[in-house]
């Protein structure tokens, strides 16, 4: 409430460069949030400082062996660094963006993610998922709902998860060319559910 306050104070004063646009104050905060500390992962482990940037954005993470989300930043548990393991992360409504991905590099059990009406995910996004060989054998499911910046190459990257079961894509304006995707991801993954709900 207090930020909301602030950022409208600062939107409103015209001597700033970027006044004209308060948009543009909410990317630079969201780039903030989204920035990789590389010293803070050394510290605390991947895990961790993955938690703590995901629960940052407006992200919700679930650990091996419990049943609950974490969503609140100040209440992240505390004991063993190495006892919290990621295994699914809800990004639904979060500003995590293409710059924050590195912060997947040591994660090592993560089974889900859900990407729901996240503005700043983009294809990149997506290719990065696909590159990091520890997600390319951990991942089982992924559901990519709502966001408008994804187009046909950034989900043809995903067929590069080799363990992925079932892939959900819906509302996705930017993926045009059904069929295509359909017989990629049947020549790479046979086995893989994939339910389109597309226009």
């Amino acid at each position: 409430m207090l930020l909301g306050k602030i950022s409208r104070k600062f939107c409103s004063v015209k001597q700033l460069p970027w006044s004209s646009d308060c948009r543009s104050f909410w990317g630079w905060l969201n780039a903030v949030f989204n920035k990789v500390d590389h010293e803070r992962i050394r510290d605390v482990g991947a895990d961790r400082a993955a938690s703590e940037w995901l629960l940052r954005c407006g992200a919700m993470v679930r650990y091996h062996g419990q049943e609950r989300w974490q969503k609140d930043y100040n209440n992240l548990p505390t004991g063993p660094l190495d006892k919290y393991k990621i295994q699914a992360i809800d990004a639904t409504d979060s500003c995590i963006m293409n710059i924050g991905f590195d912060h997947m590099e040591g994660l090592l059990h993560v089974e889900k993610i859900r990407l729901c009406k996240c503005h700043y995910i983009e294809d990149d996004c997506l290719e990065r998922i696909s590159q990091l060989e520890n997600l390319r054998e951990s991942i089982l499911e992924m559901e990519i709902i709502s966001c408008g910046n994804i187009t046909d190459q950034g989900v043809i990257t995903l067929r590069h998860l080799r363990n992925l079961k079932y892939l959900l894509l819906s509302d996705l304006p930017g993926v045009k060319e059904k069929e295509k995707i359909v017989q990629a991801f049947q020549l790479a993954l046979p086995s893989l559910n994939l339910q389109l709900n597309l226009k």
